[in-house]
């Protein structure tokens, strides 16, 4: 886990739900920094940094291509 880097960062921890999901989905391995201590005092997000989801560099593009799904769903057909 040394190696994993951050990818994004949450101000809340309802914007991490699906996202876990869809990283468990694909069985990339993952960990949300901060996530236990936002459950409990969700207005320390911006004193610890907010919650920051760390992957392995391996799989960086993978994610971010979740990502930019997540943050684009608008699909014309």
């Amino acid at each position: 886990m040394k190696s994993f880097k951050t990818i994004a960062v949450f101000n809340y921890l309802h914007e991490t739900v699906v996202l876990k999901h869809l990283l468990e989905q694909q069985e990339i391995p993952y960990f949300f920094e901060n996530e236990m201590t936002l459950s409990v005092m969700p207005l320390y997000s911006n004193a610890v940094g907010g919650i920051k989801l760390k992957v392995h560099p391996n799989d960086f593009e993978e994610v971010q291509q979740i990502l930019d799904n997540l943050n684009n769903p608008l699909k014309i057909v």
